[in-house]
């Protein structure tokens, strides 16, 4: 829920949590109680019994949910039970915010993420979802203001976060009150942000209700758009929290940009030109003359990829150990092995990062992976670098998200005209990190050649069924018929150079039981595993996926 417990509390939730909002409507008093399928309704003036009618008529006419202010904390039961009954969500606010906060809030999150349309990644995400982020990213309570400190949008909160009171009060007031304001101008942090796009801190002062804060402006060239603040709640923030607060801000910056209609055309017109660039039907000049980079300089693509077909893919198919082997290197601490994340929030995740150590790089989400084009690179950096980076990201994702994430780094090109060259390498390395179950994270081509070329190997023998050997399709098919395991045993021992105890120890047999079953093996295929020509041949095609 966007806006969050700080300033509403579910009372009564009938369909569950996950309802859609398509609009937002305001209900006085002495209106006729009517709404729109899909609303949230803000009932103004009708406290307690009064917004019985509300409720009913929300419920009667396909509304999402119905939001009142209590009178008193005995009122909320009757209202939750004639909300349940009318099948409508109830959402009390609490008495000291104001209407038109939740009316403007609630808005802008319909505004920035409209319903129905697909997920366009970090560019048209919203900034509540970039707050939660932030949020994570720095282990801390984050907020988003514009220049006249007025609340944008905030990270969601716990009882165990411990917001201040000057985060309560500035999200209940919907601006920071004065009273605080006046220290932050005393203190001279309003003055470094104007001029400053660095991380400032502030330390605590208890006797001010305030805890420690770190702040950052978000800018769009010289001018000032607003500034997220990061509250240090139950536990200190994070070692890197200054790092990701500097990419959550050049993050932020294309929303408000984006929000204030400046360059909304540009937004559209920079993915369109993103997106021709990397696949290779757009030049770069057109990118680089939009930007104002220097399409002569270096560059490269890095790739992601995440979930549970992208993670494992084919490998299941191949039935062997590698596929087990990625399964559990890639298995997070509760077992899960790809955590249902909306788009948005992995490719949150990868910009806040990356915006940290690359001002010019552009994300974008072409399904199911996440590209990262970095431009205009100096001209000493090398693949280590990059590796870095993004294996940085991978372990904040995993760290944060409980996200298995695999990153390839593309090969580096002399300018943006090799950009299609980059981002094939990235996609032959993710490639091959799920058809050949490697377990490492993140790659560059020379950690992994062997895989990706022995991987383009298989796809092109996979395109080609009439070169297979019929004796070891047999093989794999009488496997399927007598839940047999002759195939994979003959393929561990190809894999194991033919050591009987290694491949035994791998299978969990007894030594003379993986001699019976390659005895057998041979019998029915009449292959010979002498002969080098056939052990190639078994080994390659026993790791395709079987036919039909």
């Amino acid at each position: 829920m966007v806006l969050g417990d700080s300033l509403v509390e579910v009372q009564a939730a009938p369909a569950g949590l996950d309802v859609e909002i398509r609009g937002v409507s305001l209900l006085d008093p002495e209106d006729p109680p009517t709404a729109q399928p899909g609303e949230l309704v803000l009932v103004i003036g009708a406290r307690g019994r009064a917004a019985f009618p509300a409720l009913r008529a929300a419920g009667r006419d396909g509304a999402a949910a119905v939001v009142v202010k209590l009178d008193g904390p005995g009122q909320a039961a009757a209202l939750s039970e004639t909300a349940a009954e009318a099948g409508v969500a109830l959402l009390s606010l609490r008495s000291e915010a104001r209407w038109e906060q939740v009316n403007a809030l609630a808005r802008a999150a319909l505004d920035d993420a409209p319903p129905g349309e697909p997920d366009m990644g970090a560019e048209e995400g919203d900034l509540f979802s970039l707050a939660q982020t932030t949020a994570i990213l720095t282990s801390g309570i984050v907020s988003i203001e514009d220049t006249a400190n007025r609340v944008l949008a905030y990270s969601r909160t716990t009882d165990s976060d411990e917001a201040d009171d000057l985060r309560r009060r500035s999200i209940l007031g919907w601006q920071g009150p004065e009273g605080y304001l006046a220290k932050l101008r005393e203190w001279g942090v309003f003055q470094h942000l104007h001029s400053s796009d660095e991380v400032i801190g502030i330390d605590s002062h208890p006797e001010l209700g305030i805890r420690r804060r770190l702040a950052v402006a978000i800018r769009s060239g010289d001018r000032q758009l607003g500034t997220i603040w990061v509250q240090e709640g139950s536990i200190p923030l994070s070692e890197r929290s200054r790092q990701a607060l500097l990419g959550a801000a050049r993050v932020a910056a294309l929303h408000l940009v984006r929000r204030r209609r400046e360059l909304s055309d540009d937004v559209t017109l920079t993915r369109t030109l993103l997106a021709g660039l990397l696949d290779g039907s757009t030049g770069p000049q057109p990118l680089a003359t939009h930007l104002g980079f220097d399409a002569t300089r270096p560059a490269a693509v890095l790739g992601f990829s995440y979930g549970t077909t992208e993670v494992y893919g084919t490998a299941e198919a191949y039935g062997t150990t590698e596929a087990h082997r990625a399964r559990e290197a890639y298995e997070t601490p509760g077992g899960v092995t790809a955590p249902e994340l909306t788009h948005s929030e992995v490719t949150n995740l990868v910009s806040v990062q990356i915006a940290a150590r690359h001002r010019s790089a552009l994300v974008t989400q072409v399904d199911p992976r996440i590209y990262v084009l970095l431009p205009q690179l100096p001209r000493g950096i090398d693949t280590d670098t990059l590796r870095v980076w993004t294996q940085e990201i991978t372990d904040a994702a995993r760290r944060h998200l409980g996200l298995p994430l695999r990153g390839s780094v593309g090969c580096l090109v002399p300018g943006l005209g090799d950009v299609p060259e980059s981002r094939r390498e990235a996609d032959r390395i993710l490639d091959a990190m799920v058809s050949a179950g490697v377990t490492v994270a993140v790659a560059a081509l020379p950690d992994i050649q062997a895989e990706v070329l022995v991987s383009e190997i298989l796809t092109l023998l996979s395109a080609r069924p009439e070169i297979r050997d019929p004796r070891l399709t047999a093989l794999v098919s009488h496997d399927s018929r007598h839940q047999g395991r002759l195939a994979e045993t003959l393929l561990t021992y190809l894999n194991c150079f033919g050591d009987i105890r290694a491949a035994a120890a791998q299978l969990h047999v007894h030594p003379n039981t993986l001699r019976y079953r390659l005895r057998r093996a041979e019998q029915l295929t009449g292959l010979d595993l002498s002969r080098p020509d056939q052990r190639l041949l078994a080994m390659l095609q026993l790791r395709l996926p079987p036919t039909g």
